[in-house]
């Protein structure tokens, strides 16, 4: 399968159109319905319809590997021409908002680092494609567990910290002045979904067993104020790592008692590291907490 055909049948998936995938990509309308064309009498199955464009059952099968398949594509091109090139004076980090702790942030060299805060589901990808050296990524987790990452592209893993956790509420929230909380007698309140900031509600459905946790706000950004402030104004409970609920102004943190869950967070990189990024991975080892 050629993998220019199936970039070109991937964009015209996300994008619904042959006209706009051909000026995204920077080919002739013409040129992209026989990259589709091809592609097709290739696999021998029909991926999109026409009018409207959108995948067939084939087409959305296809689609589900695609990205895995390119992405490793990309880090395999990434990593050659990293190993080639010189080593850079930089050092890019991508990080979750809340693997950013405060023993991490003093860590860091005092010049030279492009810090990017992503989502969770970016940060492999972008270490594993070579946008950013290093990724520091979080969760919730069972004590020594590792975190369930995307499978983007191999990629080496150190566990550097795990933490207690803690329930964000309100300071008129009637949980409030509980000494601590368990997560099953939480399940029916009212939640904000922040996947990429706080810890993301589909891990406490998983800790817990059950269905619950329905969220009241939705909120898709990486500001851990704006999570915060939100608690605040009433709008719902978040699940943090503790050091960042008791920083918290306008809220109360009450820890959570049960399961027994912490909050970890892991280094990523690729190959062998070199220079800055290996000078940071051993600074990150020391600080250890």
């Amino acid at each position: 399968m050629d993998p220019h055909l199936l970039r070109t049948y991937v964009t015209v998936a996300r994008l619904g159109s042959f006209s706009e995938a051909a000026r995204e990509l920077g080919y002739t309308q013409s040129a992209v319905s026989q990259h589709i064309a091809a592609l097709e009498q290739d696999l021998g199955a029909a991926l999109l319809t026409r009018r409207p464009v959108a995948p067939t059952p084939a087409g959305a099968r296809l689609l589900e590997h695609a990205g895995p398949l390119l992405l490793r594509l990309d880090a395999a091109r990434a990593e050659v021409v990293r190993m080639a090139a010189a080593p850079e004076q930089g050092l890019t980090l991508a990080a979750t908002s809340t693997a950013l702790t405060p023993r991490t942030v003093r860590a860091l060299p005092v010049a030279g680092v492009t810090l990017a805060v992503l989502p969770r589901d970016e940060v492999p990808a972008a270490v594993a494609t070579g946008a950013a050296d290093l990724g520091l990524v979080d969760g919730l987790a069972a004590p020594s567990d590792p975190l369930r990452l995307p499978d983007v592209a191999p990629l080496g893993v150190r566990g550097l910290a795990e933490g207690p956790v803690a329930v964000l509420l309100a300071e008129d929230h009637p949980l409030a002045r509980r000494p601590g909380l368990r997560l099953g007698d939480l399940v029916d309140a009212r939640w904000i979904d922040a996947p990429d900031t706080g810890l993301p509600l589909a891990r406490l459905r998983a800790a817990s067993g059950t269905s619950g946790f329905r969220p009241a706000v939705r909120y898709d950004g990486t500001d851990l104020r704006t999570l915060t402030a939100l608690v605040a104004a009433g709008h719902g409970l978040a699940l943090l790592p503790r050091w960042a609920a008791e920083e918290a102004r306008g809220t109360v943190a009450v820890p959570l008692t049960a399961p027994r869950v912490v909050h970890r967070t892991e280094l990523l990189h690729t190959g062998t590291l070199r220079g800055p990024a290996r000078t940071l991975a051993a600074q990150l080892d020391v600080t250890r907490s």
